[in-house]
């Protein structure tokens, strides 16, 4: 199975675009793997938060943590090459263990 999200992207032209109530929101830039499912399954993003200080930081973040848990992204933008297997189910995301 090909990755349809493992060519890195710049920041103004993401993947996916999540983001949550308390004002962090995610970029999604490139998937390490094709199955947003494993335990580990991992996204480079350019994150926003309220501590950046209207920059952004880029770096690796579990998916787990951008869409269930401490993240809970609800996806805001969608990019029409991603395919609908790419986008995770909350409830089926396997979470990271702390």
């Amino acid at each position: 199975m090909t990755n349809p999200l493992g060519k890195t992207r710049p920041t103004d032209n993401p993947y996916l675009i999540y983001r949550n109530l308390t004002g962090w929101e995610w970029r999604v830039l490139k998937a390490y793997s094709a199955d947003p499912y494993k335990r580990y399954a991992r996204w480079f993003c350019a994150v926003k938060s309220p501590y950046t200080g209207g920059g952004s930081d880029m770096g690796d973040t579990y998916i787990a943590d951008v869409v269930t848990g401490r993240g809970h992204g609800l996806l805001t933008y969608r990019d029409p090459v991603v395919p609908d297997a790419a986008i995770p189910d909350p409830a089926r995301v396997p979470s990271v263990a702390w």
